[in-house]
C-alpha cells in the first residue's frame, strides 16, 4: 500500500502537526544525530517534543518578556530543532544567526532583533572564535551539546535535566510571527524578514503536492538550517510530515553516520561540485566519459559512482540557493541522477519556483509551485505572489516597501524571462548589471555561471564598470590551490586560457572577458566576501581589487596571478 500524503488541518500550524505526530507515533525514530567518534543518537517523535517541553519550561522560568526574540546560532543539529520547537510552545520567536559570520553582523543581527536569550551550538573553531566577539555582554546564553568552549553559560543539560515538562503549550496561530531570518545581503547590513506561520505551513503543502512526500521518505540536513531554504525543506517539512531527518558529521561530508538510507530528498549545497572533484580524482574525466557510452559497463559504473556517493537511493535531488552550472546538471543526469532546480528567495520563505522531474529545462529554475503566481515587469524583472510571502521587513517599513509593489508583488530583483511552459530563465540582477566605457551592459551571473562550471575553478566574479572590457576574477578549488601551490600553474594557465576563449566565443563582443585573474585569498563570510550561502558580495570584492585593475588591464595578458 503506497504510503498515505499528510492531510492539511485547519488552523494548524508546523508545531500542530508535529505534536500530532508525537501522540499518534510516539515511538517512531524522528532524528538521528551523529555525535563524533562513530557514536550516533537518536530520538522518537516522543523523546523529542517531550526534551523541547523541558526546555520550554526552562525558558518558561527565565525572566523573558512575553513574544520575545530568542536568537540559535548554532550549525545543524537535533538540538536546533528542540530549541526552536521549545521557542514556539512558549509564544516567543526564533532568531537564526548563521553558523559563519563576522563579529560586527553577528552583534548586528543580536541588537537589531532584540534577542532576550542565545543558544550556541556546534560551530567550527575559526567562525566562532570570530562570532564570540559579536556576542553581546551580558547576553543570557545556553551551549547546545557538542558547543565549543570559552562561553560563559549554561549547558542544556543542566536546563533540562531532572525539569518537569511545559504544562501548557502556548497555541501559535496562522498569522502570527513565527521567526526573524536575516538575509545573508550581498549588500548593505542584513534585514530581518518576518515569516508567519501561514506561511510556513501552506508552503509545506505545495511542496508535498510537487514531490510526494510522506513519512516513508528519509530527509539529510546539509544546507545551514539558518538559512530560509533548509528551515523548510530540513524543519517545516520533517514537523508535517513526519520523516525521519538525518544530520551529516559535517558539512563537507554528506554521508550519514547511520545505517545506508532507503530513500531521501536531498538538498545538495549550491555550486557544490565536491561530489563531482571526488570522482574525478579516482577516474579523469575522459576514462569516465568512455565507460558511460559503453551499455551494459555503463550501468555498473553509474550504480557504483552513486553507491559511492551515497546517492543510489535519492528519490528527489533539488539544489537552490544560486544556479548550478550547466555542465554539472549534465554531468549528475549521465549518471542518471536527475538534479532539479528550485527558485525562491527568504521574502517568499523560498517557496517560487521548481522545476518538475521529467520536464525540467537546463539553464531555467523551473516553473512556479502550487499557488504562486509570476509576471516579468516592464523592466524586466520578475514579480512574484506566493504563499509564503513574508509580513515584512523587521524595523524597516522604508524597506518593506521597496521590496513590494504597490499592488503587493514581491520585486525579486532577478530580470528574466518566462518560457511556454512558465518556466523562469534568470538573464541577471537587476542592480548587478553594469556598464563598461564603451556604453555596452553587461549582466555578470550568466558569465560567472561558466566560468564556475571548470572543475578547477570554485567561484567567480565579473566585473568591468567604466573599463573598455569586462574581466574575471576567479577563487580556485582545492585541488588546483594546491597544484598552483606546488609549481604547476603554467597547466592550470592553459586551462584558464582555453575556458576563457571557450566562454568568449559564446557571447557577444561587448560581453568578452578581456582576462581573468587568479586570486591568491580567500572569499568568506567570515571576511566579508561572500555570504554565507556561498555567494559573492560583488561590491566588496570589486571594492578589495579596485587599486591593481589598472595593472591587470595594462599588463595585456590572458591570465593574472595575483599575489601568488
Amino acid at each position: 500500500m503506497a504510503p498515505k500524503l499528510t492531510q492539511k488541518q485547519d488552523g494548524f500550524t508546523v508545531m500542530d502537526y508535529l505534536l500530532q505526530h508525537a501522540e499518534t507515533t510516539p515511538n517512531r525514530i524522528f532524528m538521528t544525530q551523529p555525535m563524533g567518534n562513530g557514536v550516533v543518537k537518536t530520538w522518537t517523535f516522543g523523546e523529542f517534543v517531550s526534551e523541547s517541553k523541558k526546555m520550554a519550561a526552562h525558558i518558561a522560568s527565565m525572566d523573558i518578556p512575553a513574544t520575545s526574540q530568542i536568537a540559535i546560532m548554532s550549525k545543524n543539529c537535533a538540538w536546533w530543532l528542540m530549541a526552536d520547537l521549545a521557542i514556539m510552545m512558549t509564544g516567543h520567536v526564533g532568531v537564526p544567526v548563521y553558523p559563519t559570520l563576522t563579529a560586527e553582523t553577528t552583534k548586528y543581527t543580536l541588537k537589531h532583533s532584540e534577542s532576550k536569550l542565545l543558544f550556541v551550538g556546534k560551530l567550527d573553531k575559526k567562525p566562532w572564535d570570530e562570532m564570540k566577539k559579536g556576542i553581546p555582554g551580558g547576553m543570557k546564553c545556553i551551549s547546545f551539546p557538542l558547543c565549543p568552549d570559552g562561553l560563559e553559560h549554561d549547558t542544556w543539560e543542566k536546563c533540562v535535566g531532572g525539569k518537569d515538562e511545559l504544562e501548557e503549550v502556548k497555541k501559535r496561530t496562522p498569522d502570527e510571527m513565527a521567526t526573524i531570518i536575516y538575509t545573508s545581503g550581498s549588500t548593505g547590513v542584513p534585514k530581518g524578514v518576518m515569516v508567519s506561520y501561514k506561511a510556513m505551513t501552506e508552503t509545506v503543502f505545495g511542496l508535498i503536492e510537487i514531490t510526494k512526500t510522506t513519512s516513508e521518505d528519509r530527509y539529510l540536513s546539509y544546507l545551514p538550517i539558518s538559512h530560509g531554504m533548509e528551515r523548510w525543506v530540513g524543519q517545516c517539512v520533517p514537523f508535517v510530515t513526519g520523516m525521519q531527518v538525518f544530520y551529516a558529521e559535517a558539512l563537507g561530508n554528506a554521508t550519514c553516520a547511520s545505517s545506508p538510507l532507503r530513500q531521501f530528498e536531498l538538498i545538495l549545497r549550491p555550486h557544490n561540485i565536491q561530489f563531482q572533484q571526488g570522482v574525478f580524482k579516482k577516474m579523469p574525466p575522459q576514462t569516465l566519459e568512455k565507460l558511460l557510452k559503453i551499455p551494459l559497463i555503463s550501468y555498473l559504473v553509474k550504480r557504483k559512482l552513486l553507491q559511492a556517493m551515497g546517492l543510489q537511493d535519492v528519490r528527489f535531488a533539488a539544489s537552490g540557493s544560486a544556479p548550478l552550472p550547466v555542465d554539472l546538471l549534465a554531468w549528475y543526469r549521465s549518471l542518471g541522477l536527475e538534479l532539479l532546480e528550485g527558485y525562491g528567495m527568504t521574502e517568499d520563505f523560498n517557496y517560487s519556483h521548481m522545476s518538475r522531474p521529467g520536464s525540467a529545462r537546463v539553464g531555467y529554475v523551473g516553473e512556479p509551485c502550487v499557488g504562486v503566481q509570476q509576471r516579468i515587469a516592464e523592466d524586466g524583472e520578475m514579480q512574484v505572489k506566493s504563499p509564503g510571502l513574508m509580513m515584512g521587513y523587521f524595523k524597516n517599513e522604508e524597506a518593506t516597501e521597496e521590496t513590494m509593489t504597490e499592488d503587493g508583488w514581491l520585486r525579486t530583483g532577478d530580470k528574466g524571462e518566462i518560457d511556454d511552459m512558465g518556466r523562469f530563465k534568470i538573464t541577471g540582477r537587476t542592480k548587478e548589471i553594469f556598464k563598461t566605457s564603451k556604453g555596452k551592459y553587461i549582466a555578470p551571473a550568466p558569465i560567472e555561471s561558466r566560468y564556475i562550471s571548470h572543475p578547477e575553478i570554485e567561484l567567480a566574479c565579473v566585473g568591468g564598470r567604466g573599463q573598455v572590457a569586462a574581466h574575471a576574477i576567479v577563487l580556485l578549488g582545492e585541488d588546483a590551490r594546491k597544484d598552483a601551490e606546488a609549481g604547476k600553474k603554467d597547466a592550470i594557465e592553459k586551462g584558464l586560457e582555453k575556458l576563457m576563449d571557450d566562454v568568449n566565443t559564446a557571447l557577444d563582443d561587448h560581453e568578452k572577458v578581456r582576462f581573468v585573474a587568479v586570486v591568491n585569498e580567500e572569499w568568506t563570510p567570515e571576511n566579508g566576501l561572500v555570504t554565507p550561502t556561498n555567494k559573492i558580495k560583488r561590491a566588496k570584492i570589486e571594492e578589495e581589487h579596485a587599486g591593481v585593475l589598472d595593472e591587470w588591464y595594462g599588463s595585456k595578458k590572458k591570465v593574472i596571478w595575483h599575489r601568488w
